[in-house]
């Protein structure tokens, strides 16, 4: 009876290896379900790291909302612009510029601005603020408005006297040689002196359209080789 019962003990006897291989087994029967739920883990990462490190894709240039604030400021500045040939066409100076974006226009504080026609004739304009648009080919002036145009010799041989026209606001297109207001404004023009409520001038044709209260004052001309008295 004890030979037979050491038998049977060795027979069911189990190798280690195998018990370790039927516990791996259990292991990954039982891990292996768990698989496709750590797929979808590092999927689901995978995706968020992409959108986190994709450049924002840039608005349209027509869809940007453009900022009525100024987008940048000058100080003290002073700029000049040249024609094709190199000759000085405009000197812009002042205290302080800033540049709106909406309406691509420049404000001027303490303006002073000098311009040259194509003959170098020097006209000068100068007022508390000024505004223009982007090419400076239309000026408004506003606050002690004043537009100088210094005499000059023309074609025949003639000379144009000084014109000076002082307001409150002018409205100055560089260009076209005009300028224009709806307020009271005095023009000066070499000895003569001419106000109104409202006015128009085109040097083009020289004929200033004066409205309103309309005043003059005409200073008598010497004759030309008068006797001295």
């Amino acid at each position: 009876m004890a030979a037979s019962s050491s038998l049977d003990t060795a027979t069911v006897a189990v190798p280690g290896w195998r018990v370790a291989l039927d516990r791996a087994s259990v292991f990954w029967e039982r891990t292996i379900i768990y698989i496709p739920v750590l797929l979808m883990g590092l999927l689901a990462l995978g995706t968020y790291w992409l959108v986190r490190n994709t450049p924002v894709s840039l608005a349209p240039e027509g869809q940007r909302a453009v900022s009525a604030e100024p987008d940048y400021y000058m100080r003290k500045f002073g700029i000049k612009t040249f024609d094709d040939a190199g000759q000085l066409k405009s000197d812009v100076s002042g205290a302080e510029l800033r540049h709106y974006p909406d309406t691509d226009t420049l404000e001027i504080d303490q303006a002073l601005i000098r311009s040259y026609s194509l003959e170098g004739r020097l006209t000068t304009s100068t007022g508390d603020r000024a505004l223009t648009n982007a090419d400076g080919s239309e000026v408004q002036l506003i606050g002690n408005a004043r537009v100088v145009r210094e005499a000059a010799v023309d074609a025949a041989g003639g000379e144009t006297p000084r014109l000076e026209f002082r307001g409150e606001f002018l409205h100055v297109f560089v260009n076209d040689e005009r300028v224009k207001s709806h307020l009271p404004v005095v023009i000066t023009r070499g000895s003569d002196q001419f106000a109104g409520d409202d006015f128009a001038y085109n040097n083009l044709d020289r004929v200033a359209d004066l409205k309103g209260r309309v005043k003059g004052l005409l200073v008598p001309r010497k004759a030309t080789g008068a006797a001295a008295p």
